[in-house]
């Protein structure tokens, strides 16, 4: 594996945990009874808390990368070979 297919196998591990870790936490406006007066969305969090969300983003997917760079560069699941029409 390359750099640089390490690193877009990586960001796409991040993005997939952002989203399962961004509504963990919140707490709505209407859950807590703040009135968001008009055009106010009371879904909306009152503190997303993004920083910790991030941080926690990075190093949960940090863990499963290395997870599965193990799996793959050890072999211990053996990956079908690509066709000889992809291989350029």
């Amino acid at each position: 594996m390359s750099w640089f297919t390490g690193f877009a196998i990586y960001l796409t591990i991040w993005w997939t945990v952002l989203f399962t870790v961004l509504p963990l936490g919140t707490v709505t406006h209407a859950e807590a009874g703040i009135d968001k007066g008009d055009g106010g969305d009371p879904g909306a969090p009152v503190d997303p808390k993004l920083k910790q969300k991030f941080i926690t983003t990075t190093w949960v997917s940090a863990i499963i990368f290395v997870i599965l760079f193990v799996i793959l560069h050890f072999k211990l699941i053996s990956l079908p070979p690509l066709p000889s029409a992809l291989q350029g």
